[in-house]
């Protein structure tokens, strides 16, 4: 019995020292949030748009592996009018390099969308809805 409780101690002390090391590996790539402030009432308007002309681009840069992850978010709740967001993209980029080439999604601008007229048309008028937009990188904090 003693055998069987020093085994299940050690493997509990095993499990423990992995999850502290894992917790200290800082992830990998380079990750920006960016946050729209959307005019009142034009909030899924605008989603609507992002998901149709921009969300397709990121998706393609994804499968070439620029791009390790998407993350949508959108809040709950509404909060004071000057720290309001509407709607959060996640992004992690294989390297800082890439998440600053603004280029890396023209080859797939007119595979995606042959009708580079309505798609111009389309992404001014999603940015006329729009009061504010900025993007912060961001890192992880090491706890432990």
């Amino acid at each position: 019995m003693k055998k069987v409780k020093i085994v299940i101690l050690v493997i509990i002390a095993s499990i423990t020292s992995f999850s502290a090391i894992a917790q200290t590996v800082p992830a990998p790539g380079f990750t920006i949030e960016n946050y729209y402030k959307v005019k009142w009432g034009h909030a899924d308007e605008f989603i609507a748009l992002w998901k149709k002309n921009h969300y397709p681009l990121l998706k393609k840069l994804l499968e070439k592996g620029d791009v390790l992850s998407i993350k949508a978010e959108t809040p709950i709740i509404h909060s004071s009018e000057d720290s309001r967001w509407d709607f959060k993209i996640i992004l992690v980029f294989k390297n800082e390099h890439l998440a600053f080439d603004y280029s890396i999604v023209d080859p797939y601008k007119k595979q995606l969308f042959p009708d580079q007229d309505a798609y111009q048309k389309a992404e001014q008028y999603r940015f006329e809805l729009l009061l504010a937009h900025w993007d912060v990188p961001v890192e992880a904090v090491t706890l432990n």
